[in-house]
This record gives C-alpha cells, structure tokens and sequence, in this order.
C-alpha cells in the first residue's frame, strides 16, 4: 500500500489516541481495526458481528479503548494526566 494512502487514514480519526496509534503502525488491517473501535465507541450499533469485533479490539487494547472513551467524552485531546488516569497507567 502507498504511504499517502495509510497517512490519509489519520484524517479519519477522531480522537487524537487513534490518531497516535495510527501514526505508529503501517499495517492496514490494524488502521482498519483502529477506526473502528473509536466509531464504535462514538455510537456503539446493535449488530453482534460489530459487537463482537469491538470487545475482540477492546480486549487487545483495553487502555486504548478507555482513553478513547475518555476523550470522546469530555470532546477534547486528554492532558498527559488525565491519559494515565483514564488508561489506568499512573
């Protein structure tokens, strides 16, 4: 895949733990992965496959997906202290 196309993913991101995530890995189906855990944690959907795909993605990444969480919910990139108390990382 060309490098113009995965760095157009991070214009996809939401959150700016999605988007320091993505800038680490190269791997499409990871970015894929990413994407969608940070819309589903925006507006989860009542379908099991999606369901079940987003706790596979939660569970691999548990701090990931909590400071997601946290940063769509307060609307904002989280400060340092408040990624290491949303990922439990103190």
């Amino acid at each position: 895949m060309p490098i113009s196309a995965f760095t157009n993913r991070l214009d996809f991101a939401r959150t700016e733990a999605v988007r320091r995530a993505l800038s680490t890995s190269q791997d499409a189906v990871t970015a894929s992965d990413l994407l969608f855990l940070e819309a589903w944690e925006a507006a989860p959907m009542a379908d099991v496959a999606a369901t079940l795909r987003a706790g596979q993605i939660r569970r691999a990444n548990p701090a990931l997906a909590a400071e997601i969480r946290a940063e769509l919910s307060c609307k904002r990139p989280l400060s340092e202290a408040e990624r290491a108390t949303a990922t439990g990382i103190a």
